[in-house]
């Protein structure tokens, strides 16, 4: 079964629109240049109130690994995604805890070299000069044809939406589907519509 992750929570409302929706997991992104960005008290406040079952990833961008332990301790975090330029040795510094390496993909070259990061899993995501994540654009899921059947878990993300996640589902068959700003009202908004055609249409893709 494919599990879904929204990904840019910002507020309690969002984030049980989604669990309630069926989401497996949450995603808080703790990096302040993004228009996503939750400070981790608000993260801890949320996560407080949420089921446990669900899974509360937190998201950042070439942080400081004291820093990620102390906001993963404090906000409850199950998994940690690192978003930039984090080396294979910097994410083998946090046992006890799921670590997925986000790769932004343009070209066939991008993909060379992921397998030297021996984490839980991969997430590709669409690739941008401006962005480290959560620009709402595709990106060729052809060239994923052979990674995404790659071992450990693959994440796949990049412009998902209820309109195209069946073909992404289909073609490449990842262990999850990462979903942010498509479901969006504004930036940090989620629009609960959107977010409960998603995940009844990854559900039913599957079949």
């Amino acid at each position: 079964m494919i599990k879904v992750k929204v990904c840019g929570i910002t507020n309690l409302e969002d984030a049980l629109a989604s669990f309630f929706a069926g989401a497996q997991a949450l995603g808080f992104v703790f990096y302040k240049k993004s228009p996503r960005y939750i400070r981790p008290d608000k993260a801890v406040n949320i996560s407080g109130i949420l089921p446990k079952k669900i899974k509360r990833v937190g998201v950042f961008v070439d942080e400081k690994v004291s820093t990620v332990k102390k906001i993963a301790q404090l906000c409850g975090l199950d998994m940690l995604q690192f978003h930039g330029q984090e080396s294979p040795e910097y994410c083998k510094k946090f046992k006890g805890y799921k670590v997925i390496k986000a790769f932004r993909i343009s070209k066939q070259e991008d993909l060379e070299g992921i397998s030297k990061y021996k984490t839980f899993a991969y997430l590709f995501d669409s690739f941008s000069n401006t962005q480290a994540g959560g620009t709402g654009n595709k990106f060729n899921w052809k060239i994923l044809a052979q990674a995404a059947k790659m071992k450990p878990v693959v994440f796949v993300s990049g412009g998902l939406t209820a309109g195209n996640v069946r073909k992404a589902v289909k073609l490449l068959k990842p262990d999850w589907v990462d979903v942010s700003s498509s479901l969006e009202l504004r930036p940090g908004k989620k629009d609960h519509r959107k977010i409960q055609k998603f995940i009844q249409t990854v559900k039913f893709a599957q079949f």
